[in-house]
């Protein structure tokens, strides 16, 4: 059988271009989660992987949906590997059970947690440059509404 397996990583984004892609491949059962990608329980993930048996194949889009960092991803593909279950990465290609596919996917998966670093990385510079030069800088979202104007409007009337 072939699952495929998508994932956002906040509410704001759509799953709908994975899941897209994921049909095109003709995957038989879709399992599909809103989590960040350091969220510790992926529920859906791990349904996945409890039902996934010998010969079967797990398709993800890109790799940075199917481990949140390297360890991980290497864990991960140890054991399902090990179970002879396949792995597709659609901008990757099939992930063999070689020397050759093991180091392939060892250097993405170390680039991809790199990459991610670097994000964190320049966001938490940014909000700090942010607060030195803006001293009225705040995080999250402006509030749009006083507390009385939110509470006296039609939804909460």
């Amino acid at each position: 059988m072939k699952f495929g397996y998508a994932r956002v990583s906040s509410a704001g984004q759509s799953l709908a271009t994975q899941i897209s892609q994921l049909k095109e491949e003709s995957c038989d059962i879709i399992y599909s989660e809103k989590f960040t990608g350091t969220t510790v329980d992926r529920p859906k993930f791990n349904e996945l992987l409890d039902r996934v048996s010998s010969g079967d194949t797990i398709v993800v889009t890109k790799l940075d949906r199917f481990a949140r960092n390297t360890k991980e991803a290497l864990e991960i593909i140890q054991e399902l590997f090990k179970a002879r279950i396949k792995i597709h990465i659609l901008n990757m290609g099939i992930i063999e059970d070689t020397p050759s596919g093991r180091l392939i996917f060892t250097l993405f998966s170390a680039f991809a947690q790199f990459e991610r670093d670097m994000i964190l990385t320049r966001t938490q510079e940014g909000k700090h440059n942010a607060r030195v030069t803006n001293p009225s800088y705040t995080e999250g979202r402006k509030t749009t509404y006083t507390d009385d104007e939110h509470t006296s409007s039609p939804r909460h009337a």
